[in-house]
C-alpha cells in the first residue's frame, strides 16, 4: 500500500477503548506493552456491507463469539460481554459515515503503569479491548474476484495447533502468517499456501482453502491447524442449499494442481478464485463454475438481496429505516 493510499483511506473517527469512544488519534499505547513484546493479542476481522435495508455487519454474533473464544484460551479475562461488544461494534459503524467498512476488534494485555511487569508472565498486565474501522477494499484486488490469483506452496510450515492454537484468532499466530505471505510477495506470487506439519494442506496465510473435485467441495478439517473461518462455515451452508456435497479432509499437495477449482475464503478475501499454484495452472485457469455460484450466493446474502441458508441472522442491520437499535440478531 502507498502513503497516498494511507492518506486517502477513509478511517473512522472514533475507536472504541474499553467502554468509552475516543478519538482515533488518542488509541495509543505504550511502547513496553506486552502484547507488542510478545504477541499477547486475539482479534477479529468483520466486514459491514451496503444493503437495501442500510449497512449491515456480516454475521457479527458468530466473529465476537470467536474472539471471546480466543480471548478464553489464552486466559484473557474481558470484562465487556458478547453483547456490549457487539453493541459497541454497531455504534461504531453508526458514526463512521461509511456505508461499508472492516471493523478490528482486538483484545491484549497492556501495561499497569502504575506497577509495570515487563517479564513473559502475563498475568500482571490489565486486559485492553478496541474496536477501530476503516474502509478496507477487496484484500486480493477486485479484478481477483473473476479472474483468480497466482500462489505458490509456501516453505514454511503452519504452526501445530498444538504448539500455538489454531482454534484461537491470536496476534502471535500471525508472525508464521507474515512470513508465509513475505515469501510469496517476494517470489512474485500473491498469497502463499502452507502446509501443516504432517504435510498435509493446512491454509493461506489468512484465508481457509476449498478444493472442487467433480461437483464436490473439498476443504481440510478443523483440527488440521486452521483457523475456524466464519467464512469458511458461511461457504459450507451456501454449498448445502446449492446441493453441492461438502467433505472436510485431508488433502494432499498435489492435488491443489489437479483440481478442477480452487478457492480462497476469509473476511478480507471473501471468495477469491485461486487459478495457479506454483506456476501449475489449475482448471481453465479462472473462476470456475461451481466457485461462480458460491460466490453469487455469498454477495447476495451479505447485501441482503436474498436470505442466509435457512433464514439464519447473519445480518445485522446498522440502523435500518432510521431506527438505532440492534437487528434481532443478537
Amino acid at each position: 500500500m502507498s502513503i497516498k493510499d494511507v492518506n486517502t483511506m477513509k478511517i473512522a473517527p472514533k475507536v472504541w477503548r474499553n467502554g468509552e469512544f475516543i478519538e482515533w488519534k488518542d488509541a495509543r499505547v505504550h511502547v513496553m506493552t506486552h502484547a507488542i513484546h510478545y504477541g499477547s493479542s486475539v482479534f477479529e476481522g468483520v466486514r459491514a456491507y451496503n444493503t437495501e435495508r442500510g449497512t449491515a455487519i456480516f454475521r457479527l454474533t458468530e466473529h465476537i463469539q470467536r474472539l471471546m473464544n480466543s480471548a478464553k484460551v489464552y486466559r484473557m479475562d474481558i470484562k465487556f460481554s458478547r453483547e456490549e461488544i457487539c453493541q459497541a461494534a454497531v455504534e461504531l459503524v453508526r458514526g463512521s459515515e461509511m456505508d461499508e467498512c472492516y471493523l478490528r476488534p482486538i483484545v491484549f494485555r497492556g501495561l499497569n503503569e502504575d506497577k509495570p511487569a515487563f517479564g513473559v508472565n502475563p498475568f500482571p498486565n490489565p486486559i485492553d479491548c478496541y474496536i477501530a474501522a476503516w474502509d478496507w477494499g477487496k484484500y486480493l484486488g477486485e479484478e481477483a474476484l473473476e479472474s483468480g490469483v497466482d500462489v505458490c506452496i509456501s516453505s514454511w510450515t503452519r504452526t501445530p495447533a498444538n504448539s500455538l492454537p489454531a482454534v484461537a484468532k491470536a496476534g502471535a499466530n500471525y508472525m508464521n502468517s507474515q512470513l508465509i505471505k513475505m515469501e510469496a510477495i517476494l517470489g512474485g506470487f500473491s498469497e502463499g499456501i502452507a502446509l501443516d506439519d504432517r504435510g498435509y494442506v493446512s491454509e493461506g496465510s489468512g484465508e481457509n482453502i476449498f478444493l472442487v473435485n467433480n461437483g464436490r467441495l473439498l476443504t481440510p478439517p478443523l483440527g488440521a491447524s486452521i483457523l475456524p473461518g466464519i467464512t469458511r462455515d458461511s461457504v459450507i451452508a451456501i454449498a448445502g442449499e446449492l446441493g453441492i456435497k461438502v467433505e472436510e479432509t485431508n488433502i494432499q499437495r498435489a492435488a491443489l494442481y489437479l483440481t478442477d477449482e480452487l478457492f480462497f475464503t476469509g473476511t478480507a478475501a471473501e471468495i477469491t478464485p485461486i487459478r495457479s499454484v506454483d506456476h501449475i495452472t489449475v482448471g481453465a485457469g479462472k473462476r470456475g463454475e461451481i466457485t461462480k455460484q458460491i460466490q453469487d450466493v455469498f454477495f447476495d446474502v451479505i447485501h441482503g438481496k436474498r436470505p442466509a441458508p435457512e433464514n439464519a441472522p447473519w445480518l445485522t442491520y446498522v440502523n435500518e429505516k432510521g431506527e438505532k437499535k440492534m437487528a434481532s440478531a443478537i
